[in-house]
Parts: C-alpha cells; structure tokens; sequence
C-alpha cells in the first residue's frame, strides 16, 4: 500500500545563536544568507519549504520576515524541539526533512540519499553523528508518528532533546552518510573559521 503522507522542509532558525555572537542563519558561508541556501536545497528535494522561527523574528528586518512560509513558535519552552512540535501541530499529517540553520557544509546530495532511503514505516529517517555515534535529529526525516510522540514526551514533563526522543522510540532508520564532513555543526566563532577553511578547500578540489 502506498504511502500518500507528503513531505515537507523545515529549517529551524529559532535560536538565539549566543555561542555564535551573531545569527547563524545569516552567515554567507555560500554568497548568501545561511538560510537562503537552505532553503533552496531543501526546494529541490522536498517542495514547499517552511522556517521555523521565533514569534520575535516576525518583525520587518529579521532577514526572513518576507518569506511567505513562516512557522512562528507555537508552545512554550526553548531549543528545536519546540520548532518541530510547532511544524507539527500546524500540519499533523505532514512528514518533514528538517534541518538547522547552523550546517554551513551540507550539499544537495545528502539530502537526496535521506530522502531516497526514507522509510516512512518508521518514526524517523537519520543520518548517524559521525562524532558521537547517534542518530542525528536535526538532519532527518520526522513521520507523522515521530513528532506526536516528541510532543507527547515534552508536554508530560518528559525529555526535551529530539534525540533523546529519536532514542526513546526505537523505531528509527539511521543511514551511514557516505560525506559525514557535511554534518558539520558550526556553532562558534572558531567553528565558522574552520567551516569557511572547509568549505574553501571543497570548492578548489
């Protein structure tokens, strides 16, 4: 039987980037905003893509307060979570091939195979962290299934961390990414000086 459940984009641009010092979503990693060259990756894989964001964020000059698909927070609480449980609540029926903002080396092809290898039989489809061996949240496929039971977890006082959550179900399908440097966290001024460094080095091969 064929699954009809759509599947939709999610980049999470709602924190507060402290350790950063500035907006990881407007990083010019690429000639562009960060979230600019999210999105369009996650265009060519997933259809309509939304961002989710702070309802602060809405204001006129947040860089992507013009974008018509905004997904403003909508429960209490801080951190992805709240991003996915929000996505979730205003689409329940709508898998998504979520992402944050702060990957300054992720390409078209990884998010290609995630999407090629999604089993939406299970909670989640991830990559697994190449530095610490689980699976990796905010680079996945999150069913259905997956997020009510995120949403569960939080609002009963249960863990907040997606992964945790991912852990916790059991019923998650983790990939081997044939390019783990492009599961690059850049969260700090001296990470987003090695991203750049990378990132040069990739361009010149």
């Amino acid at each position: 039987m064929p699954d009809n459940t759509p599947l939709k984009g999610l980049l999470l641009c709602g924190g507060y980037s402290s350790r950063m010092q500035e907006d990881k979503s407007r990083i010019a990693y690429h000639g562009m905003p960060q979230w600019e060259y999210l999105v369009s990756l996650l265009q060519q894989v997933a259809g309509e893509v939304y961002i989710s964001c702070r309802p602060d964020q809405l204001n006129a000059g947040e860089g992507f307060s013009s974008y018509p698909h905004l997904i403003p927070d909508s429960v209490e609480g801080g951190g992805p979570a709240v991003g996915l449980i929000s996505a979730h609540r205003q689409e329940p029926e709508t898998a998504w091939l979520v992402l944050a903002c702060d990957l300054p080396l992720i390409s078209l092809q990884s998010l290609q195979l995630l999407v090629r290898e999604r089993d939406s039989a299970c909670t989640a489809t991830s990559f697994i962290s190449p530095f610490n061996q689980l699976p990796e949240p905010l680079i996945a496929i999150w069913e259905p299934a997956g997020l009510a039971a995120l949403e569960a977890s939080v609002l009963s006082g249960g863990p907040k961390c997606p992964r945790k959550s991912m852990l916790a179900g059991g019923n998650v399908k983790v990939l081997e990414n044939p390019w783990p440097q492009e599961q690059f966290n850049a969260n700090t001024p001296e990470e987003k000086a090695e991203a750049v460094l990378m990132a040069k080095g990739r361009k010149e091969l």
